[in-house]
């Protein structure tokens, strides 16, 4: 009676670990099979992409709209159009032109939340501290620490000016705005400085006095640049308005 017993257990055993078995199977295959479909580094849940639908696609797609990429339908479709603008930022930004919005671009566009998933990513105060302290980095690397606190400022005074677009991302990624967001020195490491500086212009500190632009006359041919007053001289840079 009690072998009988022992081999029935035993036979529940085995059928028990062969469906753990095929679970996790199933699991390890579907993941190796949809990693085909998605470009190195990238998951599942980190892209919208032609076919995707919500309210993740109807951000990019006003996102896009409001910088002139864009001029078809918010409907949190993602089609050809979107497709298409998608491609054309990334072109214009340095990124990878595949037309898919993975999280390079989402953080390029200035999208930090996914919807469904606002737990797990940056609050919108925190990312805009991230890209100040990038942009700093990528303009002013080498200027003296007043003079990235500066480069901060202007970036800040165009969020607050009507001619220029109302956030820190739409500043930093509006079309030709910044040479550093093309020629990929946006994408180098940040220097620690530069984090300091974000925080110090954040906090309202402002050595221009409220400058909009600011140049380097040793590298600048713009005529239009070149007869803007200047408001103050800090390290390379001139800011004027």
């Amino acid at each position: 009676m009690m072998q009988l017993r022992a081999i029935a257990i035993l036979k529940v055993l085995v059928i028990a670990a062969l469906n753990l078995f095929m679970i996790a199977f199933v699991a390890y295959a579907a993941s190796v099979y949809f990693a085909d479909f998605l470009p190195a580094g990238e998951t599942a849940a980190a892209l919208s992409r032609r076919g995707s639908r919500g309210e993740e696609v109807e951000l990019i797609q006003q996102t896009l709209r409001d910088w002139g990429y864009f001029d078809g339908t918010v409907d949190g479709i993602y089609g050809a159009a979107t497709e298409a603008a998608v491609r054309d930022f990334q072109r214009q930004n340095g990124l990878t032109a595949d037309g898919v919005a993975g999280t390079q671009t989402l953080l390029a566009l200035g999208i930090t939340s996914s919807p469904g998933n606002l737990d797990s990513q940056p609050a919108d105060a925190e990312s805009d501290y991230h890209l100040l302290a990038r942009i700093i980095s990528a303009e002013a690397r080498g200027e003296p620490y007043i003079g990235q606190v500066a480069v901060g400022a202007v970036v800040l005074n165009r969020v607050e000016h009507p001619s220029f677009p109302d956030t820190i991302a739409g500043v930093i990624f509006q079309p030709g705005a910044f040479t550093a967001v093309v020629d990929g020195q946006y994408d180098e490491p940040v220097a620690e400085s530069c984090y300091r500086a974000a925080s110090e212009a954040l906090a309202g500190q402002d050595p221009t006095g409220g400058a909009l632009y600011y140049y380097n006359p040793d590298k600048t041919t713009n005529a239009w640049m070149l007869s803007r007053p200047v408001m103050v001289e800090i390290g390379n840079h001139l800011f004027c308005n």
